[in-house]
């Protein structure tokens, strides 16, 4: 299983992406070098809790939405999922 850093770098970036926001930019908006964001993508550094609480509001999600990574995701739609069907059984 990846690393903490690497689970939280790979969502970032594809957050940022979904997003169609550079690097650059990003990185200006929340306060923090190119170098220092690509880092944190690349799973190799990890953001204080005022960069991730920075990450949050730029992208208008909440911080904990920054922790969801795959498996998680996963497991809440298949949860969604499966209350639906039961809900639809009744």
């Amino acid at each position: 299983m990846p690393s903490l850093r690497t689970q939280f770098g790979r969502r970032l970036r594809r957050l940022r992406l979904a997003r169609d926001i550079t690097q650059e930019r990003f990185a200006e908006e929340i306060g923090i070098s190119i170098t220092f964001l690509g880092l944190v993508e690349r799973g190799i550094s990890a953001p204080s809790f005022e960069t991730v609480e920075a990450i949050a509001k730029a992208l208008k999600l909440p911080v904990s939405e920054l922790f969801l990574f795959d498996a998680d995701i996963n497991a809440v739609r298949f949860g969604e999922r499966a209350r639906a069907t039961r809900r639809r059984s009744r």
